[in-house]
């Protein structure tokens, strides 16, 4: 399959690269050619578009082609939960509403959920998912059917999976689908008892690979790691041996400034949440300091039971909104440096290296963003708007793998949607 996209306005993400106009060419799954068009002949093996037979080629109307999103934590399958347990703590949440749901879901609703997200991850121009929960087989095959780029990572606790589960999901989940990976991780240290964050140490150990996992999301969370082992949950994880080869903690709102240096010190990615902390009154990450640290910061919704919608460009601005107001200082976390986080460093943190920005041999992930809407004119500072007036509204296109899967508000997965949302709510009604 070879599409060529010309009359674009591009944003590579590459480091020192302003927008440009332009085209790229896509051949199969990779990026052949991004330029503006005049030295087109030096690309291998071609001679120009008129030397190329294209399957299909797209007139841009100057509107913007850029990386898509990474959402760097998210939990699919809780589309179910959405607008289901709102207005409470996160433990009673948890506890009380979340967990006896979870207990009911089969690997099946699991699959049919997740499909459900996919569509929403699409409409917001996500190109790549970093997921965790309960089942990976079957969202794997959701992913994989519906085309989306999907990391995953393991949600150990005491009361489902385990370190033989992860290990065994690494070996069947990595290297036989492009769109699929799977990296281990546990749900957090206080789910989870020392034996059995022993043994994901261990396990990380021996496949040199990195661990994920919630960490510091909120303040009790904290004080009950410090009253159980005399440190922070950062510091007692690293005791265990958690962090020699990387990996990445979600929410992170109440790290210590000694925990950001270790993980500036092990590769520990720092994946903020701000939606989620912000409806679950968590508190807010200091993100600035993450970043004056050199840590590698990225974004993600967290699941659609406490955000509740799968929206990058709202994270985006509550990134640098809520940081602005906990430094009292409105130039902090300036808008460039989010939008960074929520492609390049995002890509980074999921192990995606091959789909962080948009260049020649790079993987095909893209989406096109409506720049003929009054929310995105005039074009003063075209990156600045996706940041601070951006909306769903403006993806037009999103590109996963070479494939366009969502166009001008047309879905093409080789699933209905109304299918979709009528298999959810039968589940819903099923659960309740």
């Amino acid at each position: 399959m070879t599409i060529r996209f010309y009359n674009a306005r591009i944003l590579t993400m590459e480091e020192d690269r302003p927008i440009f106009e332009g085209e790229i060419w896509v051949k199969d799954e990779r990026i052949l050619y991004v330029g503006d068009g005049k030295d087109k002949v030096s690309v291998p093996g071609e001679n120009g578009p008129e030397g190329i037979r294209w399957d299909e080629e797209t007139d841009c109307g100057g509107n913007l082609l850029m990386p898509g999103f990474k959402n760097a934590h998210t939990h699919s399958g809780m589309t179910l939960l959405r607008s289901y347990a709102d207005d409470l703590p996160l433990q009673s949440w948890l506890n009380e509403q979340v967990f006896p749901v979870e207990a009911k879901m089969s690997a099946e609703d699991i699959y049919h959920l997740t499909k459900l997200a996919v569509l929403e991850y699409l409409t917001s121009g996500i190109t790549a998912i970093f997921d965790m929960y309960l089942t990976p087989e079957s969202i794997a095959a959701a992913c994989s059917e519906t085309g989306m780029r999907c990391v995953q990572t393991g949600a150990v606790n005491n009361f489902s999976q385990s370190a033989e589960a992860v290990e065994r999901w690494c070996r069947e989940l990595n290297g036989k689908d492009p769109l699929i990976s799977f990296l281990p991780g546990f749900h957090a240290e206080y789910t989870c008892s020392r034996e059995l964050l022993e043994r994901m140490a261990e396990l990380s150990g021996r496949l040199k690979a990195p661990v994920y996992m919630h960490l510091s999301e909120t303040k009790s969370e904290v004080e009950g790691c410090v009253e159980r082992y005399g440190m922070t949950p950062g510091m007692f994880l690293d005791s265990l041996g958690m962090f020699e080869y990387g990996g990445g903690a979600y929410h992170c709102v109440w790290l210590t400034p000694e925990e950001t240096e270790l993980f500036k010190r092990k590769n520990v990615s720092v994946i903020t949440n701000p939606a989620s902390n912000m409806k679950l009154s968590s508190g807010i990450a200091p993100i600035q300091d993450f970043l004056k640290a050199g840590l590698n910061v990225a974004i993600g919704t967290d699941g659609p039971a406490s955000n509740n919608c799968l929206d990058m460009f709202r994270e985006m601005f509550l990134v640098t909104g809520l940081a602005k107001i906990r430094e009292q200082d409105a130039s902090a976390v300036d808008a460039m440096e989010v939008l960074k986080m929520a492609t390049v460093n995002g890509a980074k943190a999921m192990g995606l290296a091959e789909a962080d920005v948009l260049a020649e041999g790079r993987l095909a992930d893209m989406i096109m963003i409506d720049l003929h809407q009054p929310n995105m004119q005039p074009l003063n500072n075209i990156a600045k708007n996706i940041v601070y007036s951006g909306s769903k509204l403006n993806v037009k296109m999103t590109m996963i793998h070479g494939k366009i899967l969502y166009r001008s508000g047309t879905f093409h997965i080789h699933d209905e949607p109304e299918k979709i949302y009528a298999k959810a709510n039968e589940i819903i009604e099923k659960l309740r």
